[in-house]
């Protein structure tokens, strides 16, 4: 076998081709970052300027989040079925054009029902073009290093964070939050509609190319494999699928509500929003090497359910920490194990599910797991938005989060010890 500097060298000089899956994997981490840099990341940036502006609560600003998550994760499996049929490349083709104008007519807000509209708009055209088709895609082009490529992926959503945070937080303060809303759109389609138009493949078969680039024992490409897996209904009826789907509902109630709080609650213990913003963006750039070591860990153990339980007891750990205290050291430490517990970030739906119930019909099933995710993710910004208008701190909140990360790592435990349905073909 050859080592990884000989392949380094076999493809500079010429005599091996690079797998058509890196270069899509690599373009598919610039669209992750962007997509989630403009909105995930961003999200907290836009609450006390739309509080100031329309005198609007932190509970109504927050549930206007909320109302988008609700839209966008009954959607799901619409929009995982429209992948599975159509694939990858038209769901972002077409989610891009569409997310370019709702992020235009986000910009145009003046009534709060507009912030909720508009906010559900938005959140749908996201859906078909960012999370799960590019999800859907990288299982598809990648089965014995899906693992790997995954966390790469993942890296994406940390890159959002440590390069696009900073650009949003110099376009709110040069040009207001209405432009910068404005700006992402236009961000979205300058970026995800060359890479729907001209590189993204739906399955290496349409290049006869099999997963991972394999190659057969005479050094020709191996056969394209056909894409198997669970059907949805199959997938219904295993307790596997429940226990994943409350599994994720709960660790991400924590996760989501903290990443849309945690400027607020930063600016709420006496730090600047710069300051804020410079410690959301350091994380980031702290996690993509706990990424991609859990993707190096996923390829080389049998039960991934172990290490969910592990990111969301050192969550848990971290939000015990930060409900002692707040002093720099506190705040220091808990920094460091939220690094590490979100190491898996999004990408542990991907291998959880893709091992249970096989690639074939993943983004619908993953759309549907969605569904059941949104009732933590729809309930989490709103309750913690409440609890600061009521209580002037988020004390209480921290008290949530933790109840939710301890449920979590009990629910991923006994995912642990549940047959998979799917046992995958030699």
């Amino acid at each position: 076998m050859a080592t990884p500097l000989a392949a380094v060298a076999d493809v500079l000089s010429g005599r091996r081709r690079v797998y058509f899956g890196w270069w899509l994997l690599a373009a598919s981490v610039g669209a992750m970052a962007l997509g989630s840099g403009t909105s995930f990341w961003a999200f907290g940036f836009y609450v006390q300027p739309l509080e100031r502006e329309f005198g609007w609560t932190r509970a109504e600003v927050s549930l206007g989040f909320s109302a988008a998550l609700l839209v966008s994760g009954l959607s799901g499996p619409l929009i995982g079925r429209f992948i599975d049929t159509r694939g990858p490349r038209t769901a972002i083709i077409v989610g891009a054009v569409l997310t370019t104008l709702t992020f235009f007519l986000l910009a145009t807000t003046n009534a709060l029902w507009q912030w909720y509209a508009y906010s559900a708009a938005n959140a749908v055209a996201r859906q078909m073009m960012f999370f799960i088709p590019f999800m859907a895609l990288i299982s598809r082009w990648f089965d014995r290093r899906r693992g790997i490529a995954v966390s790469i992926l993942g890296t994406g959503f940390s890159l959002g964070g440590f390069i696009v945070v900073p650009l949003v937080q110099v376009a709110m303060d040069l040009l207001g939050w209405r432009a910068t809303l404005a700006v992402s759109g236009l961000a979205v389609a300058a970026v995800f509609l060359p890479i729907g138009l001209f590189i993204v493949r739906n399955s290496p078969a349409e290049l006869g190319l099999a997963p991972d680039g394999a190659r057969d024992a005479d050094g020709t490409a191996s056969t394209p494999r056909v894409i198997d897996g669970v059907m949805l209904h199959d997938a219904l009826r295993s307790p596997l699928f429940w226990a994943l789907s409350f599994g994720f509902m709960l660790f991400f109630y924590g996760m989501f509500g903290w990443m849309v709080h945690q400027v607020p609650f930063y600016e709420s213990i006496g730090l600047s929003r710069r300051t804020a913003a410079t410690i959301v963006s350091a994380t980031a750039a702290l996690s993509i090497a706990t990424r991609l070591l859990v993707g190096v860990v996923a390829d080389r153990i049998t039960r991934f359910e172990y290490v969910v339980v592990g990111l969301a007891a050192t969550l848990l750990a971290g939000m015990v920490t930060l409900s002692i205290s707040t002093s720099p050291t506190a705040i220091g430490l808990f920094l460091m194990m939220w690094v590490i517990g979100t190491a898996g970030g999004p990408m542990i739906e991907s291998l959880l599910l893709t091992r249970a119930f096989g690639v074939r019909h993943f983004a619908t099933i993953l759309g549907t797991v969605v569904v059941v995710e949104t009732i933590g993710q729809i309930l989490s910004p709103t309750i913690a938005g409440a609890i600061y208008d009521a209580t002037g701190s988020y004390d209480l909140t921290l008290l949530m989060f933790i109840g939710s990360f301890a449920s979590a790592v009990a629910v991923f435990l006994v995912a642990s010890q549940l047959r998979r349905p799917y046992q995958p073909t030699t």
